[in-house]
C-alpha cells in the first residue's frame, strides 16, 4: 500500500489474509483477551457472586468488602488461572476466526454486496467465530465459576479440574455450553458489528481528518473509543445469559428453566452495572491491545470500508434514470 503525498511506502510483515496474517491475528486475539480478562478478574468474581448469592453480597462494594474480609486480597483474584488460559484460547479463535470468516463471506458475496450488507456480514462472521471459540473456553469457564462461587473450594486450577472430572465426569465441563453460546454469540456479534460501524461513524463524522492522516496513536485512541461503546452494548445484550451461566456452573444439578423461575425477570439482570463497567472497559482495552499488536508487528490494517467505485457509478446512473422519469 502506497501512502499519499509522496510518503514512503509502508512495508508490512505479511500479506493481508495470508496464513501468516491469520496466525498473527490469533496471537493478537490471545493477548488482547487473555490479559484483559485476567486484569478484571476481581470485578468478574464479585459479579459472579452477586448473581449466585445476592443476599450475601448485595452490591459491588459490599461484594468486594465481604470477599476481602473472608480471604484477603488473594480471595478476589481467585480463578485468575482458568480465566487467563480460557480467554487466551477463546481470544485466539475469536479474533482470527472473525478475520477469516469476514474475508471468506465477503469473497462469497462479492465486492458490492459485501459493502451493502456489511453489517450482516460482520454479524455472521462474529457468530461463526464465537461458536468455535466457546468450545475451547467452556471447560475453563466452568472451572473458573466453580472456584469463584463455591465456598471453601480450592483456589488452584490444577486441583479443581481433576476434582470436577473425577466426581462429576467430563460432561460437567460442557454443561454450560448452550447458555455460554447464548451469552457469548450475541455478545460477540454486538462486539464486532457495533465496533465496525462505530469506528466507521467516528472517522466519518467525528474525527476531523481522514484515518490515513491520523497518527498511529490517534488511530488507537479512536479504536479504544469505538471498542468501549461496543462493550457497553455487549454487556446489556449478553447479561441475562451470563447470569444463567454463573448459576449453572455453581449448581450443576439445576436447569435453565429452573434458574429463570428462581431468580425472576428482575433477578436475571442482577449485577448488570458491574458487568457494564467490566465489559465496557474490557472490550475497549481488547480492541486497543489487538490494534496495537497489529501496529507493533507491522500487520496490514485495512481502513473503514468505502463504497466500491462500481457501486457508486451504478447508483449515480440509477439516480439519473429516476430524474429522467420524473421529468417525463
Amino acid at each position: 500500500m502506497t501512502k499519499k503525498d509522496g510518503e514512503k511506502e509502508e512495508k508490512y510483515y505479511c500479506e493481508m489474509f495470508s496464513n501468516k496474517f491469520f496466525i498473527l491475528c490469533a496471537f493478537g486475539g490471545a493477548l488482547a483477551c487473555g490479559t484483559t480478562h485476567t486484569f478484571v478478574t476481581p470485578l468478574d468474581l464479585v459479579k459472579c457472586r452477586l448473581q449466585v448469592d445476592p443476599g450475601k453480597y448485595k452490591s459491588i462494594f459490599r461484594g468486594f468488602s465481604v470477599s476481602i474480609k473472608e480471604g484477603g486480597i488473594r480471595n478476589i483474584v481467585k480463578g485468575w488461572a482458568p480465566t487467563c488460559i480460557g480467554y487466551s484460547l477463546q481470544g485466539a479463535f475469536k479474533f482470527a476466526g472473525y478475520e477469516y470468516f469476514k474475508y471468506r463471506y465477503a469473497t462469497m458475496a462479492g465486492e458490492e454486496n459485501a459493502f451493502i450488507y456489511r453489517t450482516s456480514l460482520y454479524l455472521a462472521a462474529a457468530a461463526s467465530a464465537e461458536f468455535v471459540a466457546d468450545i475451547f473456553l467452556c471447560p475453563l469457564e466452568a472451572t473458573k465459576v466453580r472456584m469463584q462461587t463455591t465456598p471453601g473450594y480450592t483456589s488452584q486450577m490444577r486441583k479443581a479440574m481433576p476434582h470436577m472430572l473425577s466426581t462429576e465426569g467430563f460432561g460437567v465441563f460442557y454443561k454450560g455450553i448452550a447458555p455460554l453460546w447464548g451469552r457469548q454469540i450475541p455478545y460477540t456479534m454486538m462486539k464486532f458489528a457495533s465496533f465496525e460501524r462505530t469506528l466507521e461513524y467516528l472517522y466519518h463524522a467525528v474525527v476531523p481528518k481522514a484515518r490515513e492522516k491520523c497518527t498511529k496513536v490517534e488511530q488507537l485512541i479512536v479504536t479504544f473509543t469505538a471498542g468501549y461503546i461496543a462493550g457497553v452494548l455487549c454487556a446489556i445484550v449478553s447479561h441475562p445469559a451470563d447470569t444463567i451461566v454463573s448459576k449453572l456452573n455453581k449448581e450443576p444439578g439445576s436447569s435453565i428453566g429452573g434458574i429463570i423461575s428462581e431468580v425472576g425477570p428482575m433477578g436475571i439482570w442482577r449485577g448488570l452495572v458491574a458487568r457494564i463497567i467490566m465489559i465496557g472497559t474490557l472490550t475497549g482495552l481488547q480492541w486497543f491491545v489487538y490494534d496495537a499488536f497489529k501496529v507493533y508487528t507491522r500487520m496490514p490494517r485495512p481502513p473503514p470500508p468505502e463504497m466500491p467505485e462500481s457501486l457508486r457509478k451504478r447508483l449515480e446512473e440509477e439516480e439519473k434514470e429516476r430524474e429522467k422519469l420524473k421529468k417525463k
